[in-house]
């Protein structure tokens, strides 16, 4: 295994668990750890896009190129994992079974057209 690979092992793992937990803590009201998951959040999401900074400095790309491109593709994935989470809360939080089901459906498809939009159509 190469080292870049290991780095990006072990630290989207941490960060991945961290924000999990995190999340798991602000939303379970019997926990009563929401101010505490929150920081745990920000923890484990502060590590990923370190992981993402990391990765590419050891693969000798810039760090992030800012361009319209960029900035709209970034929107894009937001606005799939919203719609997507807003499926899965309208399942598991607000009892509207096949409406939230439908929703996180067009919430996945929107994550899927990332991939044409990222790489393109050959």
């Amino acid at each position: 295994m190469k080292k870049k690979n290991f780095v990006t092992l072990v630290m989207s793992t941490v960060g991945g668990l961290l924000f999990a937990l995190g999340m798991c803590m602000g939303l379970i009201p019997e926990w009563n750890a929401l101010k505490q998951g929150v920081a745990v959040g920000v923890v484990g999401a502060v590590i990923l896009l370190a992981t993402v900074l990391v990765r590419r400095k050891m693969d000798g790309k810039p760090m992030i190129v800012l361009n319209g491109k960029t900035v709209g593709i970034t929107l894009f994935g937001i606005l799939g994992a919203v719609v997507f989470g807003v499926g899965m809360c309208m399942v598991m939080v607000w009892d509207m079974l096949i409406w939230g089901i439908a929703v996180g459906i067009v919430g996945i498809v929107l994550l899927l057209c990332l991939f044409p939009v990222i790489k393109g159509i050959k």
